[in-house]
């Protein structure tokens, strides 16, 4: 029986009777031989039998038992792939290491993240590992670095591009003069000449081609087969038969012109280096919405350290730094208003368009613009914790991620290649041994052709090319998809649950009603009430005093005041003892409200909470305060019930002030009164419905909920973007940002779903045109590059969405 051992870091375990759980629940799994684990050093150390059990077993039984697998991240940039056939090999290698628990190669990105144990691999592993491939790992590079190395990358393979059509040119010359209504262009001699175009042919065949030729050598030596393969088998057909062809004529007596095929070599090379330059291009393309994120960035920051003012690169600025903003200027690093009050444009992190006023207290974000007042900060978060830095994390890690989609193609392209080569072969023999019996030269067209037009290049370009578009463009309108997964399950939506308090309420109550007696001036009693309450700490009361402040009124200190629990506040303004608060404080100081009965009972109807007031023994009035429906909320519900999703409201409120809230906004199914803890029941029971469902919250105390639901979509502030829980951050509070990310979904999707039919479709529809003889290999060759190439320019059309 054999054995192996892994040593896996567990995070997550509080007690030793966590470390007992683990080890039993782990040595209950079939293969486990033995199994410890360790609380101090949070590891555990399993011996197995691989035959019976993998390293993916004791992760899903860690998981389930309550606690998280911490594995090492790496990512580095690949240089050398041409096709998804390359891709898939390197992943394949990586993951066979031992130590690795998944590896992620991005064709489109060209980039490999890979999640690993330090104790069993090393990344040097790795980059020696994929050297024996025949390509080369290089440690993630900074967006500058990685730019500057894409620039030298498109310079290269434009020289490549013009060294190669230099040569070409004449060899297209002469192809082009053999066609009937061309009979007119003059055809120098020399370019007829066998060893001429042997000469012009061979540097674009070995010295262009090289990379063809190195590629499909480590891939034949690794026992597999990528585009490399297609292109060097195809090529080396037409250009070795034009030898023998010319040799043929030479030892004939020179008759005649002999019917070469040294263009069709050259010419296939020339348009497939043309493809990948464009390629390229486009590629640089899709990764602009994170190059416009890391672009926002403030270069600078103006701080004042020990009362003087200097400016400093904002990479110096540190927490507790004050930071001076003047009008026009970017916010450098998020903070908190010390003194100053302005509008900020926040459009370029949140996606809302109008600017928000900001005040002493309230946040700000990194990369926003100040528009006219000049302001203080108190620099909270800078360098990697920013929330543009969190964003462009997010968004990478989306781009670099796999839909399930991708996965699949994987597969596909894996044994496309191979299966080509066998049908070429095929085709072949059925032309030099049935069609053209001995023919060698009919039966070698429709090989060069299928063997070209077939590469797979579009096929691993499809997928990858729209999630990074895709994702790009959502991040710009405030949508952060955490992975390519998510973007992809997104669109199946069938039902979205929506918290209540601060997704479709503000979150914050609001002074919405005031009523007075007739012995009473409202303004009067704004003043007494307002003042009473100045010194209360209840929210409730917080929102009254704003509401009497924003109507104008001047408040004054009381001269008494007392908090009575569970009944509302005492207090004497000017001499007059103030009573807000309960029907039962009215009760309890004899005061008549009689009158007011109805009023209260319509106030509570409408879920607002209303509060009696008394001033020196008579009843002066009702005031109301509710969490307010978001202006935006309304819309937004209508929006998701014309996608013919199913909306319900789930909230820990009252059945009736959930149900009036719910009336508001046109949302006609509610589940209230449901405590924290049970919310992810709620959702469960709607999954056993058979029903996909989306759950929207504020990401803290809906955490478990967003982590049940298929897709869990958490309202981000703009502060803290990376909630754990949530699958999507929506970066405005706004609901319009739910519709927004479903649609965004279903677009991308459609996008995948036409590449993979211009890529799959496309080269296979192509395959018996060549077998068939109709398909000459010049023109493979052109079909074949631009198949890639009109892939990558359909997914580019994402970044021009509109909602």
């Amino acid at each position: 029986m054999s054995q192996e051992e892994i040593s896996l870091k567990v995070s997550g375990m509080t007690c030793a009777a966590c470390a007992n759980k683990i080890e039993k629940g782990l040595s209950k799994i079939d293969g486990v031989q033995e199994a410890n684990v360790n609380f101090a050093l949070e590891s555990t150390k399993i011996k197995y039998d691989p035959s019976q059990t993998n390293t993916q077993a004791f992760e899903d039984k860690i998981e389930k038992l309550g606690y998280k697998v911490i594995h090492e991240k790496a990512e580095f940039d690949i240089s050398g792939m041409t096709c998804a056939a390359c891709a898939t090999k390197i992943e394949k290698r990586i993951n066979k290491l031992e130590g690795v628990f998944s590896a992620n190669v991005n064709f489109a990105l060209e980039m490999i993240s890979v999640e690993y144990d330090e104790k069993n691999v090393k990344p040097y592993d790795m980059i020696e590992a994929v050297k024996k491939l025949g390509y080369s790992l290089i440690p993630k590079q900074e967006a500058k670095e990685k730019m500057d190395h894409k620039e030298k990358e498109i310079e290269k393979q434009y020289g490549k591009f013009l060294f190669s059509t230099i040569l070409t040119l004449p060899l297209l010359w002469t192809m082009v003069t053999h066609f009937e209504f061309t009979s007119f262009l003059y055809m120098p001699d020399m370019f007829m000449n066998p060893w001429v175009q042997l000469a012009l042919a061979t540097p674009v065949q070995f010295v262009i081609g090289a990379q063809f030729y190195r590629g499909a050598y480590h891939a034949i030596k690794n026992k597999s087969a990528n585009m490399d393969v297609l292109v060097a088998l195809g090529t080396s057909a037409a250009y070795f038969y034009s030898i023998y062809l010319g040799w043929e004529w030479v030892s004939t007596g020179r008759q005649g012109m002999p019917e070469l095929y040294f263009e069709a070599a050259a010419i296939i090379i020339t348009l497939i280096v043309l493809g990948k330059l464009f390629e390229v291009r486009a590629k640089g393309r899709t990764s602009q919405a994170l190059q416009k994120l890391l672009g926002l960035q403030a270069k600078n920051a103006r701080v004042i350290r020990d009362g003087i003012e200097s400016e400093i690169p904002v990479e110096e600025v540190v927490v507790g730094d004050t930071v001076v903003i003047k009008p026009g200027e970017k916010v450098p690093v998020d903070g908190e208003i010390l003194e100053g009050r302005s509008a900020l444009d926040e459009s370029m992190i949140t996606g809302e368009s109008i600017p928000i006023d900001k005040t002493v207290g309230d946040p700000v974000i990194g990369a926003t613009i100040n528009k006219n007042g000049s302001i203080k900060i108190k620099a909270t978060k800078v360098g990697k914790d920013t929330a543009l830095s969190q964003i462009v994390k997010v968004v990478e890690e989306a781009q670099g991620s796999k839909a399930n989609i991708q996965r699949m193609v994987d597969k596909v392209s894996g044994i496309f290649v191979p299966i080509v080569v066998l049908v070429a072969v095929l085709t072949f023999l059925v032309w030099y041994l049935i069609i053209t019996p001995g023919d060698l030269r009919s039966a070698i067209i429709p090989l060069i052709s299928i063997l070209v037009i077939a590469c797979p290049c579009a096929l691993g370009l499809a997928t990858p090319t729209s999630i990074m578009a895709g994702s790009g463009r959502a991040a710009e309108m405030g949508l952060l998809f955490k992975g390519g997964e998510h973007l992809e399950n997104t669109q199946s939506i069938q039902t979205v649950v929506l918290d209540k308090t601060g997704t479709v309420t503000k979150g914050e109550p609001e002074l919405t009603d005031i009523s007075v007696t007739n012995d009473f001036i409202e303004k009067d009693v704004m003043y007494y009430l307002g003042s009473a309450e100045k010194n209360s700490e209840h929210p409730l009361a917080q929102a009254i005093v704003n509401g009497v402040r924003n109507e104008g009124v001047s408040l004054n200190e009381p001269s008494q005041f007392e908090a009575i629990p569970g009944y509302g506040i005492r207090a004497v303004v000017d001499n007059k003892e103030v009573l807000a608060g309960t029907r039962k404080l009215m009760d309890q100081h004899s005061i008549n409200f009689k009158n007011a009965l109805s009023q209260i009972e319509v106030l509570e109807s409408e879920g607002k909470t209303a509060m009696l007031i008394a001033i020196d023994g008579q009843f002066a009035g009702v005031v109301a305060v509710a969490d307010t429906v978001k202006e935006t909320s309304k819309e937004a519900v209508k929006r998701m019930l014309e996608l013919d999703l199913e909306v319900v409201m789930l909230t820990g409120d009252n059945e009736r002030t959930a149900n009036a809230i719910a009336k508001q906004v046109g949302i006609s199914h509610v589940i209230a009164e449901v405590i924290p803890e049970q919310k992810s029941a709620e959702i469960e029971k709607l999954q056993q419905q058979g029903k996909k469902v989306a759950m929207v919250g504020d990401g803290i105390n809906d955490a478990p909920a967003l982590a049940m639901a298929d897709i869990g979509m958490a309202i981000g502030t703009g502060t803290d973007v990376a909630i754990e829980a949530a699958d999507i951050t929506l970066m405005r509070g706004d609901l319009n940002s739910v519709v927004d990310a479903i649609q965004m979904s279903r677009k991308t999707m459609r996008n995948i779903k036409q590449n993979l039919f211009f890529a799959f479709f496309y080269n296979t529809a192509a395959i018996p045109i060549a077998a068939v003889g109709l398909l000459a290999p010049w023109v493979a060759g052109a079909a074949m590059a631009f198949s890639s190439v009109s892939v990558v320019l359909n997914a580019l059309r994402l970044q021009k969405v509109k909602l």
